[in-house]
């Protein structure tokens, strides 16, 4: 009995010395130095809708139909409206500037675009002049964290305004948020 007890202690006493990592680290990721920086943007910003002239498309998503138009999402920036009379040469019309847009849907002669937590209303009864109709506020839940997990991000802070993405950056400390 004397004996386990002492190697018990022993035991403990051998651990308590062994080296920590002097930077702790969540879950199993260790910092790297990079991490991910949010972007901000006012409300103002982001309740900026328009209409523009027809733009190249970089980042496509989703696709729409309604008549003889396409509306096409391009990822966090609005949805481009093309005529696609002819398909052997759809014609690029316009191009609604709407910042962190990322979903789109069309029915009847509505169109419907998140607009980060916003679910914005557009009528394209005539698709070559949409009218900004109306907007839901925080109909769609938000999330102040990167889309990514295991990695480090620096923690949102709503006085500098409303994160609308994340960049990422060299950090030379760790920041205090993981996800």
């Amino acid at each position: 009995m004397k004996r386990t007890l002492l190697a018990s202690c022993l035991a403990l006493l051998m651990l308590s010395c062994f080296h920590r990592e002097p930077d702790p680290f969540v879950g199993n990721e260790k910092f790297n130095g990079t991490g991910y920086r949010p972007v901000y943007k006012s409300p103002d910003e982001i309740a900026k809708v328009e209409v523009q002239a027809a733009q190249a498309l970089k980042k496509p998503g989703k696709i729409y139909t309604f008549d003889r138009y396409l509306f096409v999402n391009e990822l966090g920036k609005g949805i481009h409206i093309i005529d696609n009379t002819d398909p052997k040469k759809p014609e690029n019309l316009s191009f609604i500037s709407i910042l962190g847009n990322y979903d789109i849907a069309v029915k009847d002669n509505w169109l419907y675009a998140d607009n980060l937590s916003n679910l914005l209303v557009i009528d394209i009864a005539d698709p070559r002049a949409p009218k900004f109709t109306k907007t839901i506020p925080n109909a769609i839940p938000g999330y102040n964290y990167p889309p990514l997990t295991g990695i480090y991000f620096e923690c949102a802070d709503p006085k500098k305004g409303i994160v609308v993405d994340w960049e990422k950056v060299e950090m030379e400390k760790q920041p205090n948020c993981y996800r």
